[in-house]
């Protein structure tokens, strides 16, 4: 019988600094930056241990990548590959006496450096008519029962005996076309939307274009985002009373909140396939005035963008965490691992957008985040990748991966949001749910009734 033996060369940092990387994706989290934020941060080691402070870095951020294993079987994969070597084995206490010496603030640190949007040449995928547009959107994450954590976090009432879990609000401001994080906060589930959005204007920008729901369609909230040099575009309820002050020529009309001039666009929606029609009446509000640059119906099918960030929310909860609660048992841990989740989500959309990049006019939405992820923990658990060779492959093994298994082209949604499986017989659809896929057609019509 033939037999080919294969032998590879594995370059990590050296003694007890061994285990701290994160596969290919430490080039984008590489040593130096992680070393700066713990110095800045003033949580550089004294001594060096067994444990140094940028292995328990990394040690959080691989943690995210295989959130259904605890912190012993994570240190387990981030030593797989390094046979040969004599890397310590910490038991789980030394594990969680060194992330509780971490504490949170690098991690903060590291994700304000991470986040932001994406560099992409796919321009025509990511701006619209010289905008960026971008999305912010709150979402619920249940932590883990503790006593610690039930100091800050509530549990939900419900008529069902309420959650089983303490929960906290995340709230997000999202670039649409990479699906990049621009910044993000989080609170006890007391804290509102609203509140939440306040703190997240920080980060908008003129050039950007911001797209929310009608959660944030308030007088003061929209005049709190468009101080900041940002455009809008909002949705709002179709029977709000709005003063009308002069018509424009594509049927949108112009109007004023809270002393802030505004357009308001009414639509009416068709989406025909060969079941039928499903038709929906939608009001937006823009602070782009100019109706010749950004016609109605333009603006109107631009809005539906503002469904990346559910798409978003879903690689967060699901694809990543598996729908698990948050491990954490303190505050402080809480506030690492968010951190940590969205700094491993931020890295795995760049890398993402890197190879999607290298191929003209790919759309990033073709890249896959599941093969992403498995990519990156398979390079983690050869440790692979971790300092680059002399010559740089751009790309990368996680780029290689996203570009073989592209996703098809966008389907036009057809059906809304539905629960499939539930507790309770009241809120499931039962068992006649048409998963089918249909041709469909989408009609954009402007009402230009009087409001």
């Amino acid at each position: 019988m033939e037999q080919i033996a294969i032998t590879r060369t594995v370059t990590v940092a050296a003694g007890p600094f061994a285990a701290g990387h994160l596969g290919e994706l430490t080039r984008l989290v590489p040593f130096e930056m992680v070393d700066d934020v713990l110095a800045a941060t003033r949580r550089t080691q004294r001594r060096v241990r067994l444990l140094p402070a940028r292995v328990v870095v990394y040690l959080l951020l691989a943690g995210c990548l295989f959130a259904d294993c605890g912190y012993r079987q994570v240190w387990a994969k981030l030593v797989a590959g390094l046979r040969g070597l004599s890397a310590p084995d910490p038991s789980g206490s030394a594990l969680r006496q060194a992330r509780q010496r971490l504490g949170p603030a690098p991690l903060r640190a590291l994700f304000d450096l991470l986040r932001g949007p994406a560099a992409t040449g796919a321009v025509a995928a990511v701006w619209w008519r010289g905008l960026l547009p971008v999305v912010v959107d709150g979402t619920v994450l249940s932590v883990a029962d503790s006593t610690a954590n039930l100091r800050r976090y509530v549990k939900q009432r419900g008529n069902h005996g309420g959650s089983g879990y303490p929960t906290l609000r995340l709230s997000v401001l999202l670039a649409c076309g990479t699906r990049s994080v621009l910044d993000a906060v989080f609170d006890p589930i007391t804290t509102g939307e609203i509140a939440q959005a306040h703190r997240l204007a920080r980060s908008l920008r003129a050039g950007m274009l911001l797209l929310g729901d009608r959660n944030y369609a308030a007088a003061d909230l929209i005049t709190a985002f468009a101080a900041t040099g940002a455009d809008l575009l909002i949705r709002c309820k179709t029977g709000r009373k709005l003063p009308l002050i002069r018509r424009c020529h594509d049927g949108s009309w112009l109007s004023i909140i809270g002393g802030l001039p505004v357009r308001i666009i009414e639509a009416r929606i068709s989406i025909t396939t060969t079941t039928g029609s499903h038709t929906g009446d939608y009001r937006l509000i823009t602070t782009l005035l100019d109706a010749h640059r950004y016609p109605a119906a333009d603006l109107v099918g631009l809005y539906h963008q503002r469904w990346e960030i559910e798409t978003a929310y879903l690689e967060l909860k699901s694809t990543i965490l598996g729908g698990r609660v948050l491990r954490a048992r303190t505050p402080d841990g809480i506030d690492q691992e968010i951190h940590a989740l969205l700094i491993v989500y931020q890295v795995l959309r760049t890398a993402m957008v890197d190879a999607t990049d290298t191929r003209p006019g790919l759309d990033p939405d073709r890249a896959s985040f599941t093969i992403a992820l498995h990519a990156a923990r398979d390079q983690i658990t050869q440790a692979a990748g971790v300092i680059a060779d002399t010559a740089i492959d751009l790309v990368g093994a996680i780029g290689h991966r996203v570009l073989t298994n592209l996703l098809p082209n966008r389907r036009i949604r057809t059906k809304t949001r539905m629960i499939k499986r539930s507790n309770s017989k009241y809120q499931a659809r039962g068992p006649n749910i048409d998963r089918r896929t249909y041709k469909a057609t989408t009609s954009i019509h402007v009402i230009t009734n009087e409001p």
